[in-house]
């Protein structure tokens, strides 16, 4: 559950986003979320005839998505954890063998890791981390992509094959970046980074995903920042994924590198990881 004792996720633009539900939408969930984001409850609309909102946070019967509005735009962008590629990826994955769980070093240690992720956004690679075993704290400081993932990981803690790896997950409030700099925040074994840049894959599922993210969020230009704070903050290492051919963060350089087709990771290590 989310903790309040940290600071609020940044406002909304209320001229860019509305809430809006279809006919089978829990209007007391949309008028709750309305208020709680100060933004304009449209009722029941369908997203393609919105004019005066360039995206909707939507609700139907398959929950919370953010939608563009108008004719051929793209469609729903939502935390999915239970179906569709999550669901085959944690039926068909790689397991440890993944570039993520490889990042984080679990073919390295059997020791359960508490990690930090401190970029959720929709919680995907949160997700595989927690279902390898991972314990998982996640920092979304956007409170319309907070919403989603905090709405995706309800709905899959009422899925048998999904609620234990839930149950290792811990949506937390606010800012990664305010919560490092607190003298008391307790160390975690790996802090992840996937702060937002510029992408360039062509595929369409990131063209959506992309388009939508690009206006609600844009670039994290604190990166930098981010960075610093969890270097001090890290037991072990911390990973930051990055487009493969982007530049590394502002400041020191990592101590290797994995690459995969499109992306890469960044690990910085501090010491070794326990063996068990």
């Amino acid at each position: 559950m989310p903790d309040s004792t940290f600071s609020q996720p940044s406002a909304v633009c209320p001229t860019t986003i509305s809430v809006a539900r279809s006919a089978l939408g829990d209007r007391f969930q949309a008028e709750a979320l309305a208020e709680s984001l100060a933004l304009d409850n449209l009722g029941v609309v369908r997203p393609r005839d919105v004019r005066d909102f360039p995206i909707v946070l939507f609700l139907d019967e398959q929950g919370l998505s953010v939608q563009v509005t108008g004719k051929g735009a793209p469609g729903p962008v939502r935390a999915e954890f239970v179906t569709g590629k999550m669901g085959y990826r944690r039926e068909h994955g790689g397991g440890a063998g993944q570039m993520v769980a490889k990042a984080v070093g679990l073919q390295k240690t059997r020791a359960s890791l508490h990690v930090v992720d401190a970029t959720a956004g929709l919680g995907q690679d949160g997700f595989i981390l927690a279902s390898l075993g991972c314990r998982v704290t996640l920092f979304e400081r956007n409170p319309v992509i907070h919403a989603l993932l905090a709405d995706g990981l309800a709905r899959a803690s009422l899925n048998s094959d999904c609620s234990a790896i839930v149950e290792r997950m811990q949506l937390r409030e606010g800012s990664s970046i305010d919560w490092l700099a607190q003298p008391d925040t307790e160390a975690a074994d790996v802090i992840y980074l996937d702060p937002m840049f510029p992408h360039r894959d062509k595929s369409a599922l990131v063209k959506k995903e992309m388009q939508v993210f690009r206006t609600i969020v844009g670039d994290d230009g604190d990166s930098g920042q981010l960075l610093a704070g969890a270097l001090e903050r890290a037991r072990y290492r911390v990973v930051v994924k990055r487009p493969r051919k982007a530049p590394i963060i502002e400041g020191p350089e990592p101590t290797t590198r994995i690459e995969g087709k499109s992306s890469r990771y960044d690990v910085y290590s501090i010491r070794a990881l326990p063996p068990q």
